[in-house]
């Protein structure tokens, strides 16, 4: 499949998810717009994985230079690439944009009572965990017993560098004895932040499990989307930026090496 049919796919699976949110987007070119000034930008996934992929970026003010732009990545299993990558997008849809499309007074509200202490001025709204694998009901348990991102603070500080709002995404699963543990922070891997997601006491079965979340960091309690909401007039179009040339392979690639490594 070339760049411009998975670009198709990948956007006709964002209008099907997103409409199942309650929200009308529409293709456009590179993006995906949606109501006022949103948009879902879509760029290649590198790698020698990426065919299950999907790089996506929620716009918050679309035409603006400086517009925030809360980047995420999401992998899909199926026996097709198009499978593939509709269950990509299912799963972001599922975990992220269910959080950055949620109403702002109910973000604003949310975010108001997640205030963290290791991390002075932010402020956290956490989406719904995907729990898939054998034996998930453990690990769904620890999840909704253990607040995860306080324990990740002191390892995000650094990476914290500019204004909000910040995605942070925590992939964690696999098995006794072949885990694996990976936090991305703007759509880019922490490795300080992965480490410190590793050595926590999560469960590891004797079965292959997994989980992801996904957690929308704001400098402030307001949601920078009222702004958006309230935009009038056609934006300009957006230039998708291409991925860096150095990032890293896809999580599951770096798995199955693991485990013909015996890491």
């Amino acid at each position: 499949m070339g760049p411009q049919e998975r670009l198709a796919v990948i956007q006709r699976c964002v209008v099907l998810e997103m409409a199942r949110l309650g929200q009308v987007f529409h293709p456009d070119g590179e993006v995906v717009r949606g109501p006022g000034t949103t948009a879902v930008a879509v760029r290649e996934h590198p790698g020698d994985d990426g065919a299950g992929h999907v790089d996506l970026g929620f716009v918050l003010h679309l035409g603006r230079a400086d517009a925030p732009v809360v980047w995420d990545c999401a992998a899909g299993l199926g026996k097709t690439e198009e499978e593939k990558l509709a269950n990509a997008v299912r799963m972001w849809a599922t975990t992220t944009a269910s959080v950055l499309v949620e109403p702002p007074e109910r973000r604003e509200a949310r975010a108001g009572h997640e205030a963290l202490p290791g991390l002075p001025g932010w402020h956290a709204v956490q989406g719904p965990a995907a729990v898939f694998g054998f034996g998930n009901e453990h690990l769904a348990h620890w999840l909704a017993g253990h607040r995860v991102l306080p324990a990740l603070a002191p390892a995000l500080r650094a990476e914290l560098t500019g204004p909000g709002p910040v995605g942070v995404k925590l992939f964690l699963g696999g098995k006794a004895g072949d885990d694996v543990a990976e936090v991305r922070v703007g759509g880019e891997v922490s490795e300080a932040a992965s480490a410190a997601l590793r050595a926590l006491d999560w469960p590891r079965g004797e079965r292959l499990c997994w989980a992801r979340l996904f957690v929308l960091l704001t400098t402030e309690p307001t949601a920078p989307e009222q702004a958006a909401a309230a935009g009038a007039g056609a934006p300009a179009p957006m230039r998708v930026p291409p991925p860096a040339a150095a990032r890293p392979r896809g999580l599951f690639a770096r798995w199955r090496e693991a485990r013909r490594t015996g890491r």
